[in-house]
């Protein structure tokens, strides 16, 4: 599966574009191009401003420090080496999308990509958490950006941020394409290869976030008239995502945990 991403990102990302027209009369076009384009820009300023507010700056501190209570307050079970794997290669995947995010900001400096790269970092937080529960290696330790240890993230890492940087039509697209594997990964861990109930609940937070992240990408990709192709998860479960509206909330900070733990210097990156 993990080959496949790479043939698929260099085969794949190069399809996607379709710009659509209509024959009506002159005045009928005019009307509807202003309506629409109202709508469309209002759904992407309003997919920033609560992604703004639920990961911005001021709230990192609190969420990470959410995130560690939660997660060191449920069980610490048996670790099966499938699930070790999961952490791993999620830890590193969520590295990928904010560092692919910080680059293209980098150039197309729109609020959608600093607001997600900064989610992506409590993300890979998570995963950060849950190494360090269980006596884990970290593979992104020391992590410098755009430089990965697992190879084929390493190639997507260069694959997506070469085709993202050609214009903002193709940054746009790689925010939904890395949105997408993300999501397809978090689905087939949470269907195949967790047990635990700490993992389990952590994936499900970044599977809710994924769907709020794809769901802003989608926002911005229609309102400059692009269509998207999913390329990991089906067409049915993209439809599915953008089309229902958006979950309000880090679970991390609602989680029903009881612990007291609170010492901020527990909080690392």
């Amino acid at each position: 599966m993990k080959t496949k991403r790479m043939i698929m990102v260099t085969l794949g990302l190069f399809a996607f574009v379709f710009f659509t027209q209509c024959n009506k009369n002159e005045t009928a076009v005019a009307s509807q191009t202003v309506t629409s384009s109202t709508i469309k820009g209002s759904e992407a300023v309003a997919s920033d401003l609560v992604l703004s507010k639920e990961n911005g700056i001021e709230n990192t501190q609190t969420i990470l420090e959410c995130v560690y209570n939660c997660l060191n307050a449920l069980p610490v079970e048996e670790i099966s080496p499938s699930e070790i794997e999961a952490i791993s290669f999620v830890r590193e995947e969520e590295y990928l999308a904010h560092d692919v995010y910080q680059a293209l900001y980098g150039v197309f400096p729109i609020p959608v990509f600093n607001n997600i790269s900064n989610s992506e970092m409590i993300h890979a937080y998570a995963m950060k958490v849950l190494l360090d529960k269980y006596n884990l290696p970290d593979p992104a330790e020391n992590h410098q950006p755009g430089v990965f240890t697992n190879a084929t993230i390493q190639q997507l890492y260069d694959d997506l941020v070469a085709f993202g940087l050609q214009s903002i039509e193709n940054a746009l697209i790689v925010g939904a394409t890395v949105e997408d594997l993300d999501i397809h990964d978090l689905v087939t861990h949470l269907e195949n290869d967790l047990d635990n109930q700490d993992l389990i609940f952590a994936f499900e937070q970044l599977y809710k976030g994924s769907r709020n992240h794809l769901r802003a990408f989608n926002a911005h990709l229609t309102f400059r008239n692009l269509d998207y192709t999913p390329q990991y998860i089906t067409q049915e479960l993209y439809d599915e995502i953008v089309s229902t509206g958006w979950e309000i909330g880090t679970g991390f900070c609602i989680c029903e945990c009881t612990t007291s733990v609170t010492n901020s210097n527990k909080v690392t990156d």
